[in-house]
């Protein structure tokens, strides 16, 4: 596995940065770091009030590692009304937002400890499809699709042994 660079996308809080370093390292048993900022700005769509994911990963790009961006602000693609993440399918670049992954976004109270499990699974999933890995039929795996954070909460941080294999 390349190594894994994080780059801060807006303002990320650091310690979700430094969670999610910990996480994907320990995950994919390679050399994770934080390795700078970007600007969301130009990504900025008001049309939607949210942000441009592909717009951003496309900034993202690499040649000789993975690069993770990390974001607060609210992403989209054009046929989604919002995404978690996004990644460049055997690719270099991915990119997870945790706007909707914080319970506060619900109505609900906060819970910083679900915030950093949910987004070390959006973080470890990403990275997987940039290393070629496609969505898993295992519910339980990181490489399951999650379209609603109740379905992050059910699975794993962690890669089934198929697709483990894979890799």
């Amino acid at each position: 596995m390349k190594p894994i660079g994080l780059i801060a996308v807006g303002n990320p809080d650091r310690a979700i940065l430094e969670s999610v370093q910990a996480a994907v390292a320990r995950e994919y048993r390679t050399r994770c770091s934080i390795e700078g900022q970007l600007d969301a700005h130009s990504a900025f769509r008001p049309e939607r009030g949210q942000y441009h994911s592909t717009a951003l990963l496309e900034r993202l790009l690499h040649d000789d590692h993975i690069q993770l961006g990390v974001t607060e602000v609210d992403l989209f693609i054009p046929i989604l009304t919002f995404v978690f993440g996004e990644a460049q399918l055997g690719g270099s670049a991915a990119i997870v937002s945790y706007h909707r992954l914080t319970q506060e976004f619900y109505g609900l109270p906060a819970d910083d400890a679900l915030l950093l499990d949910r987004t070390a699974k959006e973080a470890i999933h990403e990275i997987g499809h940039a290393a070629g890995l496609t969505h898993c039929d295992d519910y339980q795996c990181v490489m399951a699709a999650s379209h609603a954070v109740e379905w992050l909460d059910v699975k794993s941080a962690a890669l089934c042994a198929f697709c483990r294999r894979r890799l």
